[in-house]
């Protein structure tokens, strides 16, 4: 370890500031500002992020409580918890969300070749969300239920690494089918998505963006089988068929052949029956294709353990700025 430097400013000196400040002079992040820049905010909630602070007044607290090393960890402004809620308020959030993507985009480049349990060149995403409760006399804009607030982290999540690709946050009241207009589908991508996800109409737009899903049917689910191939019993599967939608909406929603997989899980005795659009997997790739998603489970998982959500900084509703 370096003992000449502080251990906060080794971590930052990962990030790259020069693309830093590409993003804050994109949205003249630091105009008419004369103390407190951007590059201080950020490092501020990075330092409150890694030393799990709970609150404004905690960060300010910890932070002066270091005062004579505060310039040695970066900080060029005087921090305050007033300046501090200033800049959260006013700051342009897409400073911060375009240096995020930047940053994605660098993780995903390490993590390129990096094995997930399916010979599968093609890139392979996970959609789901999870559910963050509040407390509703703070935040009342994001009322779930009568005496229950909550915001949800609907998160594509590129399964190779276990990295976000995009987070949409939303009321808790939001479900996951009013978010797949608003992903950009890849062309020759997977998407894996929860039964609670499937919308027919989403996954035509889908196909027609020459991408591919695995999600799970439903029960009730109208059909018409119009082929079956053989499969290996001895392996799990019961049927491999090729099925046409024979509901009222359904029909009119996805009018294309889609492949029905019906898979037995010895293990957890479980029938599972899955939906795809592609039709040139063999069958017993499609199971553990889907077993992939519960990586977003994991990530969820790991956030909600790692990181400061269960307090959050500031209680206004940013969505309206």
């Amino acid at each position: 370890m370096n003992t000449g430097q502080a251990v906060f400013a080794q971590l930052m000196e990962f990030i790259p500031t020069y693309q830093f400040q590409l993003c804050v002079d994109r949205y003249h992040g630091n105009r008419h500002v004369k103390d407190f820049s951007c590059w201080d905010q950020f490092l501020c909630l990075a330092f409150a992020q890694l030393t799990y602070r709970t609150s404004l007044r905690n960060i300010e607290t910890c932070l002066r409580a270091q005062q004579p090393g505060l310039y040695h960890m970066g900080f060029r402004g005087r921090v305050s918890r007033a300046t501090l809620a200033d800049a959260n308020e006013t700051r342009d959030w897409r400073i911060y969300h375009d240096f995020t993507q930047g940053l994605i985009g660098m993780a995903r480049d390490l993590y390129r070749d990096e094995p997930f349990g399916v010979e599968l060149s093609e890139t392979v995403y996970a959609f789901d969300s999870t559910t963050i409760d509040l407390c509703l006399s703070l935040f009342p804009w994001g009322q779930f239920r009568r005496r229950k607030s909550a915001v949800k982290l609907h998160t594509l999540l590129d399964v190779r690494g276990s990295i976000p690709t995009n987070v949409y946050v939303t009321g808790g009241q939001v479900h996951d089918v009013n978010l797949l207009d608003e992903l950009l589908i890849e062309a020759g991508a997977f998407y894996l998505l929860d039964r609670g996800c499937v919308d027919f109409a989403g996954l035509y737009t889908c196909t027609q963006a020459c991408a591919f899903f695995v999600t799970r049917a439903k029960k009730n689910m109208q059909f018409y089988r119009r082929s079956s191939r053989p499969v290996e019993r001895s392996t799990g599967l019961r049927s491999d068929q090729t099925i046409l939608l024979t509901g009222i909406r359904t029909a009119q929603r996805y009018p294309d052949p889609l492949r029905r997989i019906h898979y037995f899980d010895a293990e957890k005795d479980s029938r599972l029956t899955f939906l795809s659009n592609n039709f040139l997997l063999t069958a017993l790739t499609i199971a553990p294709l889907y077993r992939a998603r519960w990586k977003v489970e994991l990530f969820f998982r790991c956030i909600k353990q790692h990181l400061c959500i269960k307090a959050f900084y500031g209680t206004s509703d940013r969505r309206t700025r």
